[in-house]
């Protein structure tokens, strides 16, 4: 497999260019990569470009890019068609959290593919067995789990499925190194460690709220003060998505059992389209996405 220098996959593919995507396309192009994101359709792939070449150029004026601008830029191209990415040595899925979706999408990616190339999706639940299992190649195949926002987020979490080889594992910690991240490794289970964790703690405050324990904020405050927490939970809920937290929720009640079922709370509030930060409004008023 080709690397840069900082032993990066040479050639990186992602599909899906929302902003766990163009985050995703944005450490890899800092770390001096080819990158290809591919998108569902034009106007898709076009507001995926703005993304990812803004955010590289957020990058350069804050002098945190060892490369100029357009230099970087030369590197990035936003497509339509998964074909293009016959020529990567490393491809992440980061579409929505949706089984058949991400199944979907895998299985076209896997399609294109050189068989050496290597394949990762960027779940933060879903069982990375489950998704290998509708795979030809699962020893090629394993979990990279990115946090939002990705250019601020320090952590991947690693995660090796049962067929996937050692090597890969190994490779991907390089490539997390590369890109200025963390990487932990973790056996494939509900959750992985950091959703099952970071959910349960967010569903409790939730639960808090809704009994009128205390408000969102004194919540919030009690985890951030008390117990070091950079965010509070429902603030954090926030900024991943009602919707997300929502989804993931629904996924580990039904594998761990009734301690994830969604408060009523949160299904209400996804139901109005209060969604958090994305939407102006959540658990917390926010300025206009």
């Amino acid at each position: 497999m080709n690397e840069t220098d900082t032993g990066a996959p040479a050639d990186v593919g992602v599909l899906g260019g929302g902003r766990m995507g163009a985050g995703i396309a944005h450490a890899f192009l800092l770390a001096g990569s080819r990158v290809t994101v591919v998108e569902r359709d034009a106007p898709a792939a076009a507001a995926a470009s703005t993304r990812v070449l803004e955010s590289v150029a957020a990058s350069v004026a804050r002098g945190t890019a060892d490369d100029e601008e357009a230099v970087i830029a030369a590197r990035f191209a936003a497509t339509t068609d998964v074909a293009d990415f016959a020529r990567c040595d490393f491809v992440v899925e980061a579409v929505p959290e949706d089984l058949e979706l991400k199944i979907d999408a895998l299985t076209r990616v896997e399609g294109v593919l050189a068989p050496g190339a290597a394949l990762a999706s960027n779940t933060s639940s879903i069982s990375i067995d489950q998704l290998a299992a509708l795979l030809d190649r699962p020893s090629r195949f394993l979990g990279m789990h990115f946090f939002n926002p990705v250019p601020a987020s320090t952590l991947v979490e690693i995660v090796r499925g049962e067929a996937t080889e050692g090597t890969l594992v190994e490779q991907a910690r390089t490539w997390v190194r590369a890109i200025g991240k963390t990487p932990i490794v973790v056996a494939d289970a509900p959750g992985f460690a950091s959703s099952r964790l970071g959910v349960a703690l967010g569903l409790e405050a939730i639960r808090m709220l809704e009994a009128g324990v205390a408000s969102a904020e004194d919540i919030d405050a009690a985890m951030a003060l008390g117990y070091k927490h950079p965010i509070g939970p429902l603030r954090l809920t926030d900024i991943v998505g009602l919707d997300v937290r929502l989804g993931i929720a629904e996924y580990l009640s039904s594998t761990l059992g009734e301690r994830f079922a969604p408060p009523a709370l949160l299904r209400r509030m996804v139901a109005e389209g209060k969604l958090g930060r994305k939407t102006g409004e959540g658990f917390y008023l926010w300025d206009a996405p």
